[in-house]
């Protein structure tokens, strides 16, 4: 059964958002502890980082909390005329930012480097679960959202690491001593300045309540953008054919308009969030200097500790607003750290058994064999089929009569449901599956090649092919000429799936690539419906020697391609309903007669 690749279009991610960084869509993850124990194995290998990145943010705030307090002193040196101490603090201000500064670049780096140093390991982990996956799982889950959680779900863990961390810790410290500073210094001022705070907090909620909901549509209707673009690019030929472009504009611009007035909107909201935080921030100002000249007229405090209140209000609105942001990050990147770990909680593919097949004969018998993708719809019922030892099978049905789930469940990409798969009376289930698939050669309906020179596509099949095997190969399967024929013959670099090549030069190199594996079980999946008539006799020529001592099953359509065989195994509805060599079951009448005058006589079935 071949099956649908879907790709999630929705899981794209679009650049370009500008603005605060509380405009992104906040998603929550569903056990945030699990995944933040999880997170936290990844910072246990990187503690040298943390502790340095940690080191750089505490100096950092210490400096940044208490040089205002040293400029309140320089000033009230002046106000006091004890100019003997105003170059000391002088010099300790030009100290404490001058490191500030300096752990500033250090934290910057740091975050960096740890960010980057956790999301390899990460992406590698990923990687290699992916790659070990078993294959119901990639085919039953969409490949643009495995594709997403490799990318942007990393990359959100990363933006939080480099970016938010930091700032977390730095937006904590920095609020506590600032907070610590004012009351020392005067907390009745302190007092009234905190006032200002519940100002803050309501205008950051209802703000970024009501961003949220228009970014949010936003990037609904971008994802929407980019999936029409998406596919009339893809399908551009098709829209061409039907001239159907004034439909796909009218779709276009309908969405565009719309994606107009949300973001009109959404700016608005974003842009007002700066000039509203310092409208709070001028009335704290204000309080600060109505009621600091009045404390400083009744000699409760000096004229240095007024300017040290107007630059501790400004730096005290700063983490608020720095924290909602990061909160809003911190809960994306653990959904998307989740989102991660739920692929890496998956189980691996079983390869267990410790048989070999280093003197296996190639003898394949299923007994009993039941089947079903999905619970409750079998695709195989007791499933009996015997190949001898070099012997040629052909598997021919209808569409969904169950041939590719028979190569499927040989091959291990599924485990059957009941009954029993033995290769020369051995379990397949004991047959190491590394080695049960080395010694099995597959070509697919759908080729795969992959972004790569010619040569090196040719010489995946197995380890150590020398090029005179290879070229050797490629004559007997006709496509050594169409390969001298590239611009820079076998050293000629194919694109992306191989779409530099028509269909059936893809299918002849995919051919050539599974004889070079020199398997004892040659598996055919319609490995031919691409190519000519010509070049498909060449092919039937070529594997009649390819073929000797090799046990050979052929899924095919075109029944010209198996008349050969010497044995026709009709299935139907995941049932064998006939079995016979070409002859014999044209004389039987049954279904494959049928399937044969379909496509020779014309005649309906």
């Amino acid at each position: 059964m071949a099956e649908t690749k879907e790709q999630n279009l929705s899981n794209y991610k679009l650049p370009g958002n500008r603005g605060p960084r509380n405009r992104q869509t906040v998603e929550k993850a569903k056990d945030k502890k699990g995944t933040l124990r999880k997170l936290i194995h990844y910072f246990k290998a990187e503690k040298k980082r943390i502790i340095l990145l940690m080191g750089c943010v505490i100096v950092t705030a210490v400096a940044s909390v208490y040089a205002p307090r040293l400029q309140s002193q320089a000033i009230d040196s002046i106000s006091e005329s004890r100019y003997e101490d105003l170059n000391f603090y002088l010099l300790m201000m030009l100290a404490f930012y001058g490191f500030q500064s300096l752990f500033t670049l250090f934290q910057g780096r740091f975050s960096a480097t740890l960010s980057q140093a956790i999301v390899k390991r990460m992406r590698n982990d990923l990687f290699e679960k992916i790659v070990n996956l078993p294959i119901r799982y990639l085919d039953s889950h969409p490949h643009g959202d495995i594709m997403s959680r490799m990318t942007n779900d990393i990359e959100n863990v990363s933006n939080t690491v480099s970016q938010s961390l930091s700032s977390l810790v730095s937006g904590t410290l920095t609020l506590l001593g600032t907070v610590f500073m004012m009351f020392y210094l005067c907390p009745s001022l302190a007092l009234l300045s905190c006032a200002t705070v519940i100002l803050t907090v309501t205008a950051t909620k209802f703000l970024s309540g009501a961003m949220r909901k228009f970014y949010r549509k936003r990037q609904v209707l971008l994802g929407s953008l980019n999936s029409t673009v998406e596919e009339m690019v893809g399908g551009y030929k098709t829209v061409v054919a039907y001239s159907r472009e004034e439909s796909v504009i009218r779709e276009f611009t309908a969405t565009s308009n719309e994606l107009t007035k949300v973001g009109i909107i959404a700016e608005i909201l974003g842009g007002s969030m700066g000039p509203v935080m310092n409208a709070i921030n001028n009335i704290s100002f204000v309080i600060i200097a109505a009621f600091g000249g009045y404390f400083a007229i009744r000699g409760t405090i000096s004229i240095g500790v007024i300017s040290a209140f107007i630059i501790y209000a400004k730096q005290f609105g700063r983490p608020i607003d720095e924290l909602a942001q990061i909160y809003g990050q911190i809960q994306t990147a653990i959904a998307g750290a989740e989102r991660v770990f739920a692929i890496m909680d998956e189980p691996g593919e079983d390869k267990s058994g410790n048989k070999s097949m280093a003197q296996t004969k190639g003898c394949i018998t299923f007994k009993d064999v039941n089947f079903s993708y999905i619970e409750g719809h079998p695709v195989l019922h007791d499933f009996n089929l015997e190949v001898s030892s070099g012997q040629k099978i052909a598997l021919v049905g209808s569409t969904g009569s169950g041939k590719t789930t028979v190569v499927n469940l040989l091959m291990r990409f599924y485990e059957i449901d009941s009954g029993e798969i033995l290769i020369d009376g051995t379990n397949i289930k004991d047959i190491n599956c590394d080695d049960l698939r080395h010694n099995t050669a597959i070509v697919l309906q759908d080729t795969v090649l992959f972004a790569d020179t010619v040569e090196n596509n040719l010489k995946y099949s197995r380890e150590g092919i020398t090029d005179e095997e290879m070229e050797e190969a490629a004559a007997m399967c006709h496509c050594h000429k169409m390969i001298q024929r590239l611009p820079e013959g076998y050293k000629t670099q194919l694109a992306q799936a191989g779409y530099n090549l028509s269909q059936g030069q893809r299918q002849l190199l995919s051919i050539a690539r599974a004889f070079l594996a020199k398997p004892k079980i040659l598996i055919l999946d319609e490995a031919t419906s691409s190519v000519d008539t010509r070049t498909e006799k060449h092919i039937q020529d070529a594997m009649v020697k390819l073929m000797e001592n090799r046990t050979s099953l052929i899924i095919a359509h075109r029944l010209s391609t198996i008349q050969d065989a010497d044995c026709i195994v009709v299935m139907d509805q995941g049932r064998i309903v006939e079995t016979g060599n070409h002859e014999q079951l044209l004389a039987a009448k049954g279904r494959y007669y049928d399937l044969y005058m379909t496509q020779f006589a014309g005649q309906a079935t």
